[in-house]
């Protein structure tokens, strides 16, 4: 090909010399065929790509089809049941409803009824009419040591944090919030002035890295916590422990995206990655980590104190369990994030393989905290993929008591799931820095539709518990939904996951045989 090439060039060249000779304007050719010969010759003598090196000229080709094959695929290849992490079906729902459009489908479901997975709700002969049905359902967040409980929305908006977000997707998020009455976690970046300025509910997501609670070595600073947690839309305190983009690994900011007003925010140093330690130095056992619930419920004036974790080690949540039960210090609410969950930047290993995935995770924190006892004190709140009614009600029928959505609110934005969300070249302004991208994101359209996508998902969920005879999210259990688990063999959640006895894991005696490997390994002494 090299040689090919050497030939295409000395062709090219007389020619257009021969053309040249006849007709003198025929030299602006050179205009077109000398950049391309001195690239092809650049290629040739380059040593750090092979292809190019090999195929000049014609091996940018390569390149150029590579870097739009996911455009391609997107547009072109993939059917609407195809597109990861979200198909087109999931995607184009988000988008009628934040515009209010015509969300429902002619001549039936497009899905597979029959593949092993696939799940529906169990409908009733004696369903609710919608017109007695409250589709503004709230939940009560607060155990009896809280002071300042919180009526929190059935769906809200899960932790992203300004600098993985730009500016103005955060003030659209959060004026969103304002305008339908959910919560706006802040994620673990920190409480900056976008996340304030709209006045929405917030929940305060305190990760690893303390940002806006720390020191400058990185340490939590309590008076820099106290001053925050106190103010009036920061509704609730989370501890992050992990995420499911990246559990054990934790956060990640690019560089590319640090500027000095986010270095400011998160109280960092500026012109590197920001990356959170991957685990708390604040407590270091769960015992100490009760010792500090207290401090965060105490500097925020009693506001709910909850914490967020992708489950990984059974035998440190039950150690939190173990914990809570001992010094009778409760956690307020308990976000539980699928691994298959994540907004943020994550090598691919851990986004693919690392953490427990929602539906599992869910069904074990929940038979934990009514195996010790201590559900009733605790709110359980799940992220991961969920988009549509359904993705709700099955998480309710797991043990979840409210909803979080992180890249369903991005879609209602106007996240075309371009998978640019690391790079800094987010082209609809989302997950950027970069002010030309960012400006075209006009919070004032925006925040509509994240309202309008919320309003109309918690509708749907409850329309579908209506018609599984139900009244209120705190109705809906485990035999609300089935599952296909084999080519012939049909399960309602409540088969799947059997519901423990209240009180089991109190003592060794009683802890069901699927526990007892992990109860025994579990102390409130050690993580």
């Amino acid at each position: 090909m090299r040689k090919i090439f050497l030939i295409f060039c000395v062709t090219s060249l007389s020619i257009i010399a021969l053309l040249t000779y006849i007709e003198w304007k025929s030299i602006l050719l050179l205009l077109i065929f000398l950049p391309l010969i001195f690239m092809g010759l650049y290629d040739m003598y380059q040593s750090k790509k092979t292809i190019r090196r090999n195929f000049p000229l014609l091996g940018r080709l390569r390149y150029v089809l590579e870097s739009i094959g996911p455009e391609m695929r997107q547009y072109f290849i993939e059917t609407d049941l195809e597109g990861k992490p979200f198909n087109r079906l999931q995607r184009s729902l988000v988008y009628q409803r934040s515009k209010k459009e015509l969300d429902t489908m002619p001549f039936g479901t497009q899905l597979n009824i029959y593949d092993i997975g696939y799940q529906w709700i169990n409908h009733s002969i004696k369903a609710i009419p919608f017109a007695d049905i409250n589709f503004n359902p709230r939940v009560i967040i607060g155990s009896s040591q809280c002071e300042q409980p919180y009526s929190a929305s059935l769906y809200n908006i899960s932790a992203m944090s300004y600098g993985s977000l730009s500016k103005n997707a955060i003030l659209a998020l959060n004026a969103g919030a304002k305008i339908g009455g959910f919560y706006h976690n802040t994620g673990e970046g920190g409480l900056s002035p976008y996340h304030l300025k709209e006045g929405g509910d917030l929940v305060w997501n305190i990760g690893t890295g303390y940002f806006s609670c720390r020191d400058h070595d990185g340490k939590f600073s309590y008076d820099e916590y106290a001053k925050r947690a106190v103010m009036d839309s920061v509704k609730m305190i989370e501890i992050k422990f992990s995420q499911g983009a990246k559990p054990g690994h934790g956060g990640i900011l690019p560089k590319e995206k640090v500027t000095d007003e986010i270095a400011a925010i998160r109280i960092v140093k500026k012109g590197q990655d920001i990356v959170s330690p991957p685990y708390h130095s604040a407590f270091t056992n769960p015992l100490e980590l009760m010792d500090f619930v207290k401090l965060l419920r105490k500097g925020s004036g009693g506001k709910p104190v909850g914490m967020k974790i992708c489950i990984g080690n059974k035998s440190e949540f039950i150690a939190i369990c173990k914990a809570m039960v001992e010094t009778q210090t409760y956690l307020d609410f308990i976000t539980v994030d699928g691994g298959e969950g994540g907004t943020g930047a994550a090598p691919q290993e851990y986004s693919d393989h690392v953490g427990m995935p929602l539906r599992d995770a869910l069904a074990f924190v929940y038979d934990c905290l009514v195996g010790f006892g201590i559900k009733d004190e605790i709110k359980i709140i799940c992220s991961g993929k969920i988009v549509s009614g359904f993705d709700i009600v099955k998480t309710l029928a797991t043990g979840a008591d409210l909803c979080n959505s992180a890249r369903g609110m991005m879609f209602a934005l106007g996240c075309i799931q371009a998978l640019e969300c690391h790079a800094n070249t987010c082209p609809t302004g989302i997950a950027t820095q970069d002010p030309t991208l960012v400006k075209g994101l006009v919070p004032q359209e925006k925040k509509i539709r994240v309202a309008r996508f919320q309003e109309e998902t918690v509708k749907s969920a409850m329309e579908l518990m209506a018609s599984a005879g139900l009244r209120h999210p705190d109705e809906v259990g485990r035999s609300a939904v089935s599952m296909r688990v084999d080519r012939i063999k049909i399960e309602t959640f409540e088969e799947t996951y059997p519901e423990l006895n209240r009180g089991c894991l109190l003592d060794e005696s009683t802890v069901p045989q699927s526990f007892i490997h992990f109860w025994k390994r579990a102390s409130a002494e050690s993580f």
